[in-house]
């Protein structure tokens, strides 16, 4: 069966989805943005969701995500928004 396909139906939701510090502080570069991307990654691997384009910029994230319709989207960005804090990005 297609991974995007559920018994009588085919999906393919796909989401722009910016994540920028608190107050647009440019903190993502070098060593840190790819601790993140890796971060960010294994997160999206945990919950099925599939990072399609990615680019990190000094002061923001840009993620273009195929989050499958069984997760809200606001659910998922809650779960990455508490992880991330966990792990102090």
């Amino acid at each position: 069966m297609d991974k995007n396909s559920l018994a009588h139906t085919k999906w393919r939701c796909k989401y722009h989805v910016v994540f920028a510090p608190k107050y647009r502080r440019k903190e993502i570069y070098g060593e840190r943005r790819k601790e993140i991307g890796k971060i960010l990654r294994e997160l999206c691997n945990w919950k099925g969701v599939e990072i399609l384009e990615a680019n990190a910029c000094e002061d923001n994230i840009h993620m273009l995500l195929s989050i499958p319709p069984k997760i809200s989207v606001s659910g998922f960005m809650g779960f990455l928004i508490r992880k991330e804090q966990f792990n102090d990005i």
